[in-house]
């Protein structure tokens, strides 16, 4: 085996910091109508480390290689769509935290000029989450309201910067004060700190219960002060359970109000929409990262050898921003 080839594997589920292991490898040689990528960058994301701990929807085959997203250049082709030397991210899973993948074609998408690989690199979820919460499940116009908590999240500012475009206007809770006017400076609407006294301004702000929309990534108490700002027959989407409550909805919103209940997971939307979708919701969205008006933070780069560093940088208090890792 080559040394410079590497991956992060784990043999069976756990804490990532106990389980996970760099390992040299040999890179597959492609087949027909495969591709080869070097890896440029791929993002931690919670997704990553709940199918490490064995919690996640998806459960793999051990042994595994994490990684659900990430950016690269083509280094070798059996695809006539993609040529040595182009930039793409994967849009279905596909072991992204090594330096090498080989993966199908159709997992691809190539990526205009001029883009940001890190930024990129992160392109696959949380816009495309984001996207699909505003674009998915209602029309909004033009000065409709949505609410929506863990507003600090890279989704929640995802949320925001595509809304400030489309002059759809938020309000958004987060959980620390400090966060409120950066989100402002964003383009965020209106912050309020994610409890009773937010909840008040949030009212008072919209006027009543007028919310089209609203995104939930938390659970409990978060996601019912949510639904108390839904417009009758509004619509409640859960795409995240970050406090990992139940949502419990109170009869009288569903009898009297017709709160609609949903929920969001971008990869089932990925498996099951057409090619021809998929490719059109990429190219509006890395055209957005390209001019700089879709822009997630970053936190910290690592080597995969320093894994252990990347993964205490989650814990970091007060953290804004992705860790990646940048073989």
């Amino acid at each position: 085996m080559t040394p410079e080839f590497k991956q992060l594997v784990f043999k069976q589920a756990g804490n990532p910091a106990e389980v996970l292991e760099v390992v040299p490898f040999d890179p597959r040689e492609p087949a027909s109508g495969e591709v080869l990528v070097r890896i440029l960058a791929a993002p931690i994301n919670p997704a990553d480390l709940n199918t490490i701990e064995g919690t996640y929807g998806v459960k793999l085959t051990l042994p595994a290689v994490p990684g659900i997203e990430g950016c690269g250049v083509v280094a070798a082709s059996e695809a006539g769509d993609f040529q040595v030397g182009d930039e793409v991210i994967f849009i279905r899973r596909a072991a992204t935290w090594a330096t090498h993948t080989t993966v199908p074609a159709d997992s691809l998408f190539k990526l205009p000029q001029g883009i940001d690989p890190v930024q990129a690199a992160m392109l696959k979820v949380n816009p495309a989450t984001a996207w699909r919460l505003l674009d998915g499940f209602e029309t909004l116009g033009k000065g409709d309201w949505i609410v929506q908590n863990l507003g600090n999240s890279a989704v929640g500012r995802c949320v925001i910067q595509l809304a400030r475009d489309l002059g759809i206007r938020t309000i958004s809770f987060v959980r620390r004060a400090d966060v409120i006017e950066p989100l402002r400076e964003l383009g965020g609407d209106e912050v309020f700190t994610d409890d009773d006294e937010g909840l008040a301004a949030a009212k008072a702000a919209l006027g009543g219960a007028n919310a089209a929309l609203a995104f939930n990534a938390v659970g409990g108490e978060s996601a019912l002060r949510l639904m108390k700002l839904l417009r009758e027959s509004g619509t409640h989407i859960t795409y995240g359970a970050m406090a990992r409550k139940p949502v419990t909805v109170p009869n009288g919103l569903l009898i009297f109000r017709d709160i609609q209940v949903r929920g969001l997971w971008v990869t089932r939307w990925l498996e099951n929409s057409t090619a021809a979708e998929v490719q059109a919701l990429y190219q509006d969205l890395a055209q957005r990262v390209a001019a700089g008006r879709l822009v997630q933070p970053v936190a910290g780069l690592f080597a995969l050898e320093a894994f252990q560093a990347a993964l205490a940088g989650l814990e970091v208090p007060g953290r804004t921003g992705k860790v990646l890792f940048r073989p």
